[in-house]
């Protein structure tokens, strides 16, 4: 036996139900299950970036989840039912990709797009203007409007700047933007100078902002980037761990140049470098 989205809802339903429901279901609500979608999808990334696609499906499965609850909870509320999140989401990718579905009706014959991919990404910035402009007052619209507070900082600093971009504000290449970083970082070890930590606190923002817009312009993602970083500090931090525990010696026995040696050498192994002991 296969279940079902169907099956999915009922059980969601289920779980909610105020006489024979889990308790623990029951004392949620939109707030309360935030972190657990952040984390969910997070999972999800982690599971791609890892290459684990045994437990893709499941993440997938879990993440889906919180969107049923969310349903369920708005459902409690007569707010909405999930028919209507798939239908929203359904008109909205139709609407936006008119180069696939020029009739607007899903099911109409295949057709070849005619239209190249910076055509296609431009007529979708301005189908998403058109729908900001439906939500807004004239006099209030901003370009910055539903770009998420919720994103990550580094996610949603690259979602400012290429938002700011479209109508002319950027750098026209990288090596500005790593003027800019120079600069920043001159700002910080002045900062650092004083005795203001807000102060410094503000201009190392300035910089990690700055970097940003860098990794934007050599064309990276800067949340990935810093998520191989992280990776990378953990594999090679893991690499220091064993070779002490392979020794016999406890971490916190040994110098800064004792372990700053071992990072060297778990770089060089990484690069498949000679060992220089």
């Amino acid at each position: 036996m296969t279940y079902t989205l169907d099956d999915l809802l009922q059980l969601m339903a289920r779980l909610r139900d105020p006489q024979h429901g889990c308790p623990w279901d029951l004392k949620q609500d939109y707030a309360s299950i935030v972190p657990h979608t952040l984390e969910e999808a997070y999972e999800v990334a982690d599971t791609i970036e890892r290459g684990d696609f045994e437990h893709l499906q499941g993440e997938l499965g879990d993440l889906l989840f919180q969107v049923i609850y969310y349903s369920q909870l708005a459902r409690e509320e007569g707010r909405f039912e999930f028919a209507g999140v798939v239908d929203a989401i359904t008109r909205k990718l139709i609407r936006r990709h008119p180069h696939v579905f020029p009739t607007g009706d899903l099911h109409a014959p295949l057709d070849t797009p005619s239209l190249s991919e910076a055509q296609v990404k431009r007529r979708w910035e301005e189908i998403k203007a058109e729908e900001r402009a439906q939500k807004q007052v004239p006099e209030q619209l901003s370009l910055l409007d539903d770009v998420p507070a919720a994103l990550p900082a580094l996610s949603r600093a690259a979602k400012l700047q290429k938002r700011v971009a479209q109508v002319g504000f950027d750098w026209p290449d990288a090596l500005p933007v790593l003027d800019k970083v120079r600069e920043e970082l001159d700002e910080v070890l002045q900062a650092m100078a004083g005795s203001d930590p807000r102060a410094i606190e503000d201009e190392v923002g300035d910089l990690l902002f700055a970097t940003v817009n860098l990794a934007r312009h050599l064309k990276l993602d800067p949340e990935n980037a810093l998520r191989g970083a992280n990776r990378k500090f953990e594999r090679r931090f893991r690499f220091i761990e064993q070779a002490l525990r392979d020794n016999g010696r406890p971490i916190e026995d040994c110098t800064l140049d004792e372990l700053d040696a071992l990072w060297g050498e778990a770089k060089r192994q990484e690069k498949n470098l000679p060992s220089c002991g």
